[in-house]
Order: structure tokens, then sequence, then C-alpha cells
């Protein structure tokens, strides 16, 4: 079991960086490689095998992108 505490955050970045960590996440799935990236004060590592997908919602006049990324974490 993981000692992990749960969590769930949604956090706002300035454009600028948010374009960052979009370039350096698509280099990192294009050279096949794990990605690091932190979070709200946590960092995060995604492994390669990692599975992307791209989720959209819409609710009233409201819609929502979410680029995914799942994976599970080894003991």
């Amino acid at each position: 079991m993981s000692n992990k505490a749960k969590r769930d955050v949604e956090k706002t970045y300035p454009l600028p960086d948010f374009i960052a960590k979009l370039r350096r996440l698509a280099d990192a799935l294009e050279q096949g490689e794990p990605f690091e990236i932190q979070i709200a004060g946590e960092r995060i590592y995604v492994p390669a095998q990692a599975v992307c997908n791209i989720e959209h919602e819409r609710e009233g006049r409201q819609e929502e992108i979410e680029f995914q990324i799942k994976w599970t974490n080894t003991p």
C-alpha cells in the first residue's frame, strides 16, 4: 500500500508556464522517456509507459478539455 496521501488539486498556471510544461511533456512522450513535473508544490514522476487520453466535458455553457496521463505506481 502506498504512503502517499490522497490528492485532488487543480492548479492554474500563467500561459507561458503552461506552454513550457506541455512542451516538456511532448518532448518526453516523443522520446519514450519518463516525465517529471511539479504541481502545486509536489514533484510527480510519470513513467514512460503511462497512458495518455483527452477528455471533453460539456455542462450548460461551460466546456472543458482535459489532457490526462494515467499510470499505476508499483510498490
